[in-house]
């Protein structure tokens, strides 16, 4: 009993401590600036705070709803779990979002390919109904256009026009826009009043906008079809041990060479002078290197690893020899290796291999549908 009351008491301290963080990176994204003092930069206040709760509300009420959505899937399996532990992260120096998610732990072993579909298939799902309605309310309360000049009174020089204009002479990374997915698109299109969309570098600014977005983000991201992931479990239930030991390491083969496309061109070793040639080269062998390390666990050969490796590098090669223009999203990289080297490509086998009836294969085709509405080929863009 005095272990659990600690656990307990450990679990609500961490998701206070995360109300409090995402509240201070909502209040930091919304305002542009920060709590910490930083090259004469006006600080942020108790006021500023407060407002903050308008992105931390709804996106951690996003993710609650996930994670109790594992949870409860989970008991009614007779599977026990913990409740969620949060993870708090706050930077201070902006362009975090206050925590790195949530966790439930899975107390026993899960001996079913239904059970595993019932519980990864339940948070995401749940998650991405409250995202809709904040994505909604976001959409349909827009500010007026000035709101802008609230956050940026310097834009007022060029009027509603600063989209053309304020953006062209900032710093590497001075700006972080929102991409678009088929969902966003669609509240921009249908619900939102046209007038009243700010500038895709602005809309950072607008809490119910950036937590459903972040909410889209994070669950396209659990929804991919690989390893231990949601989408993993989805998709092991829907086609079995046999086919998902050659289809998820395919899909992951292909999410690696999409994220890493065109990171090196043939073109930036022509052009280059002799030092500049040796320091491509080095990176070069560094990115062979970090995605050596990221295809390590698809084989137990080293050698098998290492051609697939190979492989991938010298066709991201040819594509950006033939279509120069063709980028993927190089911030993918980092999920990637996440993925390849600690998550895992594949699904842990389990003793029933039962199919699943018609109504789940619905609801598994469907989620898969969720992932495709949400994904972002590129999901952040940066100045």
């Amino acid at each position: 009993m005095r272990q659990r009351t600690k656990t307990y008491l450990l679990q609500g301290g961490l998701f206070l401590i995360t109300l409090i963080t995402t509240t201070m990176s909502g209040a930091e994204w919304m305002y542009g600036r920060l709590f910490i003092p930083f090259e004469n930069m006006p600080t942020l206040g108790w006021k500023e705070f407060v407002d903050g709760f308008q992105f931390s509300i709804p996106f951690l009420a996003i993710l609650t709803v996930h994670e109790f959505g594992h949870y409860f899937t989970a008991r009614a399996n007779n599977v026990r779990v913990s409740l969620p532990y949060y993870i708090p992260l706050w930077l201070g120096i902006g362009q975090s979002i206050g925590t790195l998610g949530a966790f439930i732990r899975i107390k026993d072993y899960i001996n079913s390919r239904r059970k595993y579909f019932d519980i990864g298939i339940a948070g995401p799902l749940a998650g991405f109904v409250l995202a809709l309605v904040v994505l909604w309310y976001g959409f349909s309360h827009l500010p007026p256009p000035e709101f802008i000049f609230t956050i940026h009174p310097e834009y007022q020089k060029w009027g509603l026009d600063y989209g053309q204009y304020a953006y062209q002479n900032l710093p590497p990374g001075g700006a972080v826009g929102l991409g678009d997915n088929l969902l966003f698109t669609f509240f921009k299109t249908y619900v939102a009043d046209p007038a009243r969309i700010p500038h895709r570098y602005e809309m950072i600014h607008y809490p119910y906008l950036l937590a459903g977005y972040l909410a889209l983000f994070f669950t396209s991201l659990n929804l991919i079809p690989i390893g231990q992931l949601d989408g993993g479990h989805i998709l092991y239930a829907l086609i079995g041990r046999d086919s998902y030991r050659w289809v998820a390491p395919s899909l992951f083969i292909v999410f690696a060479f999409y994220a890493g496309l065109g990171v090196f061109k043939p073109s930036d070793f022509a052009l280059a002078n002799d030092d500049a040639f040796f320091s491509e080269l080095v990176s070069f062998g560094l990115y062979i290197t970090f995605l050596y390390l990221a295809f390590s666990r698809i084989s137990e050969s080293r050698m098998t690893s290492l051609l697939i490796t190979l492989s991938v590098v010298v066709m991201q090669l040819i594509f950006s020899w033939i279509q120069p223009q063709w980028e993927g999203y190089s911030g993918f990289l980092v999920f990637v290796f996440v993925l390849g080297r600690f998550l895992g490509v594949y699904h842990p086998e389990t003793e029933l291999q039962e199919p699943l009836d018609t109504k789940r294969k619905v609801l598994g085709w469907l989620a898969l549908l969720v992932f495709i509405l949400c994904f972002s080929p590129k999901p952040f863009l940066i100045s």
